[in-house]
C-alpha cells in the first residue's frame, strides 16, 4: 500500500513539473531558418518569379481552346453556326518578348538573392539572441550575488550605526546600493524573459520551458585588429538582389520602348463543325461540307501607339529610379561596413580593458582577504570594506560580460558581412569534440 502511494506521488510530481527543453545553438539556428516568416515569404517570391518567367516563355507555345453550343436563329446568320470549334494561337516572333524574358530571369535571380538575404538575417538574429540569453543569465547570476552582498552590507552598516561607528548617511548609501542592485536584478530578469520570448518566436517554440546550452556555442574566431584589420567584403545578397531587380526594370523598359515599327508575328489555326440543323445550306453554299478549318501566320507592324509610348516612358523612369536606389544601397552598405570595421577594434580594446580591470579588482579582493586573515598590526580591514570590495569586483566582472557581448555582436555581424556566418555556426564547439 505504501509503495503504491509513493509511486503515485512520483508520477504526479513528474507530470506536474515539465522538464525544460534544452536547445543547442545549431538546433536553434536550424529551427529559426525553418520557421522564419521572411524566409517563407522569400520562397514564395521565388516560386512567383519562376512562374512569371514561364509565362514570358510559354507565350510561344500554342494555346488550344475548344468551345461549342446549341441554339436557333431566324433568317440569315451573320456568322456560320457551328456545333463546336477548336482554336489555337501563339506568338511566333516579337522584338519585345526577348527583353521581357530577360527581365523575368533577372527577377528570378533577384528573388533568389532576397531569399539568401532573408536566411542571413535569420541566422544573425538567432545567433545574437542566443548569445544575449547566455550573457543575460550570467549577468543575472552576478547581479544576484551583488544584491546578496549589498544586503549583507546593509546589515553590517546597521550594526555599525547602532555601535556609533558609522552615521545614518553611510546607512542610506548602503541601502541605496542595495536598491540599485535590486532594480538591476529586476532589469536582468526582464531582459532574460524578453530575449527568451524572442528566441521562442524565432524558432516557434514555447518560451516558458526553453533553456539554452552555453557549451554548444562555437568559439568566435580570434581577432587581431592591430595588424591591418581589413577583411575581404563582397556584395551582400541584398545588394545583389537590388542589382538584379534594377536590371530587370532596364530590360522591361527596353521592351516597352521598342513596340512601334517592330514586326509582331503570331500563329493561329481554327477548326469548326458547321451546325447541320439550322438550314445553313439555304443561306451558304457549303456543297455538303460541314467542316471548316483555317491556319496561318499573321504579321503586324505597329505604327503609332501613344499608350505604349507612355508606358515605355513610365518603365524607363522606373528603371532610372531603381539605379539610383541601388547606388544608395551600395553607399549605405559601404558606410555600415566602414563603421563596423572601426567599431570592432574599439570593442576589442574595451573588452581587453574590462578584463584587466576585473583582474585588478579580483587581486584587490584577494589582498583584502589575506589582510583579514593575517593582520600584522596594521589597519584592520572591516567587514564593511570587504563587502564593498566584493561588490566592486562583481561589478567589474559584469562590465567584462557586457564588453564581451558587444564585441561578440560585432563579430557575428562581421562574419555575416564576410559570408562566413553559416560556416561558423556549423563549427563543432571544442567542448563537444572528443578528447584525443
Amino acid at each position: 500500500m505504501c509503495l503504491g502511494v509513493l509511486l503515485w506521488i512520483v508520477i504526479a510530481s513528474s507530470t506536474a513539473l515539465p522538464a525544460s527543453a534544452q536547445i543547442t545553438f545549431a538546433s536553434a539556428v536550424d529551427l529559426g531558418l525553418t520557421n522564419n516568416l521572411k524566409i517563407k515569404s522569400a520562397e514564395e517570391d521565388i516560386k512567383k518569379a519562376a512562374a512569371a518567367l514561364a509565362v514570358t516563355r510559354d507565350i510561344f507555345i500554342p494555346s488550344v481552346v475548344a468551345g461549342g453550343g446549341v441554339g436557333t436563329a431566324y433568317g440569315i446568320t451573320l456568322t456560320v453556326p457551328t456545333i463546336f470549334t477548336i482554336d489555337t494561337q501563339s506568338l511566333v516572333y516579337s522584338a519585345q518578348q526577348r527583353f521581357y524574358i530577360r527581365a523575368a530571369r533577372s527577377d528570378l535571380r533577384s528573388a533568389q538573392f532576397a531569399f539568401a538575404e532573408a536566411r542571413d538575417q535569420a541566422e544573425e538574429d538567432v545567433a545574437i539572441t542566443y548569445f544575449s540569453i547566455d550573457h543575460a543569465q550570467k549577468a543575472m547570476a552576478v547581479v544576484t550575488e551583488q544584491y546578496n552582498l549589498a544586503t549583507r552590507l546593509v546589515s553590517i552598516v546597521e550594526d555599525r550605526v547602532n555601535g556609533n561607528l558609522d552615521s545614518e548617511l553611510e546607512l542610506m548609501k548602503a541601502r541605496r546600493t542595495a536598491v540599485q542592485l535590486r532594480l538591476q536584478k529586476l532589469h536582468a530578469e526582464d531582459e532574460i524573459a524578453s530575449l527568451t520570448e524572442h528566441l521562442g518566436q524565432l524558432i516557434d517554440r514555447p518560451a516558458d520551458d526553453l533553456t539554452v546550452v552555453p557549451e554548444s556555442i562555437p568559439a568566435l574566431p580570434p581577432l587581431n585588429p592591430d595588424s591591418s584589420f581589413r577583411p575581404e567584403f563582397s556584395d551582400s545578397s541584398a545588394v545583389l538582389s537590388a542589382e538584379q531587380s534594377a536590371k530587370a526594370k532596364r530590360e522591361r523598359a527596353k521592351g516597352d520602348s521598342i513596340y512601334t515599327w517592330r514586326p509582331l508575328v503570331s500563329f493561329a489555326a481554327q477548326y469548326g463543325r458547321v451546325s447541320p440543323i439550322e438550314n445553313v445550306s439555304e443561306f451558304y453554299n457549303i456543297h455538303g461540307n460541314y467542316n471548316s478549318a483555317s491556319i496561318g501566320v499573321q504579321i503586324q507592324f505597329p505604327l503609332l501607339d501613344q499608350v505604349r509610348k507612355a508606358a515605355g516612358n513610365e518603365s524607363t523612369a522606373d528603371a532610372v529610379r531603381s539605379q539610383t536606389e541601388l547606388a544608395g544601397l551600395r553607399f549605405d552598405e559601404d558606410q555600415g561596413r566602414k563603421k563596423l570595421l572601426r567599431a570592432v577594434p574599439e570593442l576589442a580594446a574595451s573588452a581587453e580593458l574590462a578584463e584587466i580591470e576585473q583582474k585588478i579588482a579580483a587581486s584587490e579582493l584577494d589582498s583584502v582577504l589575506v589582510e583579514m586573515k593575517h593582520s600584522n598590526g596594521g589597519p584592520v580591514v572591516t567587514p564593511k570594506e570587504e563587502m564593498n570590495v566584493r561588490i566592486q569586483e562583481r561589478q567589474r566582472f559584469l562590465d567584462l560580460l557586457d564588453a564581451k557581448l558587444q564585441l561578440a555582436k560585432a563579430q557575428i555581424s562581421l562574419l555575416r558581412q564576410t559570408g562566413k556566418l553559416d560556416a561558423w555556426i556549423r563549427t563543432i564547439p571544442s567542448s563537444a569534440q572528443p578528447a584525443p
